[in-house]
């Protein structure tokens, strides 16, 4: 797929690509040039322990969507081998 940097120096991430991605307006991400490629990525997540219940917990700073038991069950099982 190719596309064309503007005068400006921006590019447009087609549209197949944000969708499998899963990419939004406004989200942030991660741009690194390696190796003789761009990389686009995920930003790191900020977030915080919390250790003020029995058992600490990551909890994010920025807001983010919830996830339900499907999407981590579905995480889970594309990581088995």
């Amino acid at each position: 797929m190719s596309i064309t940097i503007d005068s400006a120096g921006r590019l447009v991430v087609p549209k197949s690509v944000r969708d499998a991605m899963g990419l939004r307006p406004g989200m942030p991400v991660d741009v690194t040039y390696v190796d003789g490629h761009i990389e686009i990525e995920y930003a790191p997540l900020r977030a915080r322990v919390d250790t003020g219940s029995p058992l600490p917990r990551l909890v994010p700073e920025d807001d983010v969507a919830p996830i339900d038991d499907a999407a981590v069950r579905s995480a889970l099982e594309s990581t088995r081998r």
